[in-house]
């Protein structure tokens, strides 16, 4: 039986019809005020959406990937961490997420034993070397496996308000590094990274638009050679359909930038949960956060999930926290078949729209940024900075007035809960007092001054 056939003694119900049915029902009550709300970002969210709602349809932006798990390492000993990533894969993990933190570490002995072909291997560096990511190739040479570099020195600079060494020195290693992996398919060198404006407060449409400003500086440089391959690293917030919404747009936006670049590579989004939102008191609540936010990457197309284990802001890596971690994803993925719909989130109405929405927001500011001279210029002049400060501001505002609502920190708060024994890690913002090029982009949680408060009166 047909759709329209199994259908067809309901009639269709405008967007009129539903509308003054509301209005009845409120019994006088102003429609605007009482049911539509003003996101962020500046986009009035409606009671319900329909057809009529989506103008434009999202060509093929929205292909789902098959999405893995991956397991964030941080490495310091090779020998420690080749043994962590051989569990984590018996465990369950797919894709491994090295962050190397200096040229000293062996990459024969990381990866020694670990069973590379068809997999992929995420690598974030704390410095540049063009010599060690040759050494990286070299070893990584036919054995069948991918490797994303996520070599970002705008990012460090953005985070760290200094280069590397230098401006010329970092330009001349990442030079360095394209070459090398020029016309290695199994090599993706470009990393973005998206997740450090949405953890110091960055509005969703900032996100994106930084997000493409970001990657252009570099699709700029390159665009007389070969375009290098990008990954894009993202923090999802709770926001649910919003997240989902905005890992839609970036992907439309990036289509839309390299086309004009005359590049069809598709990007690589490598997504985990946003620690801004996350709290020291009643921190099991983090466990809740966080399945919401990796279900968000899951549907809005991320192509691998990094859980945050629920003490990570102030407990140091340990084998609980990370198995929790890990077995949230592994549910998601075998018990609630979250791996099995291609493209779920197509069709629903609400999410196309602020797909859009966003979207066209992010362009907006973007195109405002490339008037100003570009993302590198614009974050010389600080107006980056400003901006996602402002944001932040308005944010945090919202917290401490409890519009924005953390279960168990500003509301229903345990009077009773003691966390102080407990810290392993300093989890507030760190004010070192150094000299930097530029001022940074410093990540902050919401809850950190009201946590300072309960600290000391406990």
């Amino acid at each position: 039986m047909s759709k329209k056939e199994l259908f067809k003694e309901f009639s269709e119900v405008s967007a009129k019809e539903w509308k003054q049915k509301i209005q009845f029902d409120l019994k006088g009550a102003d429609y605007n005020e009482a049911l539509i709300w003003e996101s962020p970002e500046g986009i009035k969210v409606k009671p319900f959406y329909n057809s009529d709602d989506i103008t434009d349809k999202i060509k093929n932006h929205t292909d789902t990937p098959k999405w893995n798990i991956g397991q964030p390492i941080f490495v310091q000993n090779e020998t420690a961490s080749n043994l962590k990533a051989l569990d984590s894969l018996e465990r369950g993990a797919e894709d491994l997420v090295f962050t190397i933190s200096s040229a000293q570490i062996k990459i024969d002995s990381l990866l020694k034993s670990i069973p590379l072909k068809n997999k992929t291997i995420y690598f974030y560096f704390q410095f540049i070397s063009a010599t060690y990511i040759k050494n990286l190739i070299e070893y990584c040479r036919d054995k069948d496996v991918t490797i994303h570099l996520n070599i970002d020195i705008i990012g460090n600079l953005a985070k760290t308000g200094n280069w590397y060494t230098n401006l010329n020195q970092d330009h001349k290693e990442l030079d360095t590094i394209v070459a090398l992996s020029k016309n290695l398919p199994w090599v993706h060198t470009m990393g973005v990274d998206v997740s450090t404006y949405q953890n110091a407060g960055a509005t969703m449409a900032q996100q994106l638009a930084y997000a493409l400003a970001h990657a252009n500086e570099y699709l700029n440089h390159y665009k007389e050679g070969s375009i290098p391959k990008f990954t894009f690293t993202v923090s999802i917030s709770g926001n649910y359909f919003f997240e989902i919404a905005k890992l839609r747009a970036l992907r439309l936006l990036w289509n839309t930038l390299a086309e004009e670049y005359n590049t069809n590579a598709n990007c690589t989004i490598i997504a985990s949960p946003s620690k801004r939102n996350k709290t020291l008191y009643d921190y099991n609540v983090n466990l809740l956060r966080t399945t919401t936010e990796c279900m968000a990457a899951c549907l809005g197309g991320a192509n691998t999930i990094c859980n945050l284990a629920y003490d990570a802001i102030y407990h140091k890596d340990n084998e609980f926290g990370e198995r929790i971690s890990r077995n949230q994803l592994l549910i998601l993925k075998k018990e609630s078949y979250f791996e099995m719909v291609s493209n779920p989130a197509d069709g629903a109405y609400y999410i196309e729209s602020i797909t859009h929405q966003l979207a066209e927001k992010a362009l907006e500011l973007f195109k405002s940024i490339e008037a100003k001279g570009g993302f590198l210029s614009n974050l010389k002049s600080h107006y980056i900075q400003k901006k996602i400060k402002e944001s932040a501001l308005k944010e945090q505002e919202l917290f401490n007035n409890k519009k924005e609502i953390l279960v168990g920190t500003n509301k229903y708060e345990n009077p009773a809960d003691r966390i102080k024994g407990e810290l392993e890690l300093y989890p507030f913002v760190k004010t070192n007092a150094r000299k930097t090029l530029l001022v940074p982009i410093i990540e902050k949680r919401l809850a950190e001054e009201l946590e300072q408060k309960r600290l000391q009166d406990e």
